[in-house]
């Protein structure tokens, strides 16, 4: 499948809640709370559609990173269930690691929760690495955050052969 990117903005609060709750139930921001960090100049989020539907989102992610900070934290990301298994949650993450890289961080954060091995595996893959764990960190089910990070390396250019 092929996606589009582009800066989530307040009219993509509905969907990115509709998202948010199929995919965290008990522990998914609140609409208010999105809204605010949407509208947040200090963060990044992303809205994700397929080229054909513009108007459908089916995943979002978002960056919480000052320009010129030296870390950065992913605060959230989801992809609707239609959409899994596709490697847009890879493009996603890849996006928001651009992101930060370009606003100037050298280290890039996350907390993912211990009960979710496929996103585990995907931040694994893409060279995050556990530094911690939060114990009972995701309320009210009481599961365990692990806190990852990434070294971003800085951006490279090579000469076409």
């Amino acid at each position: 499948m092929v996606w589009q990117l582009r800066r989530a903005n307040g009219d993509d609060v509905d969907r990115i809640m509709e998202i948010e709750t199929a995919s965290f139930h008990n522990d998914a921001w609140s609409a208010r709370g999105m809204r605010s960090e949407v509208a947040n100049p200090q963060a990044y989020y992303l809205v994700a559609f397929r080229p054909e539907f513009p108007g459908f989102v089916e995943g979002y992610a978002g960056l919480f990173c000052p320009r010129g900070a030296h870390e950065a934290d992913i605060q959230t990301i989801a992809v609707a269930e239609s959409a899994r298994r596709c490697g847009l949650g890879r493009l996603l993450v890849r996006s928001l690691i651009t992101e930060a890289r370009d606003r100037g961080a050298e280290t890039l954060f996350l907390d993912v929760r211990a009960d979710n091995p496929g996103a585990k595996s995907l931040y694994d893959d893409l060279g995050f690495k556990e530094i911690a764990v939060r114990p009972a960190y995701y309320q009210p089910d009481g599961v365990d955050a692990i806190v990852m990070k990434l070294a971003i390396a800085p951006a490279s250019t090579e000469l076409a052969q």
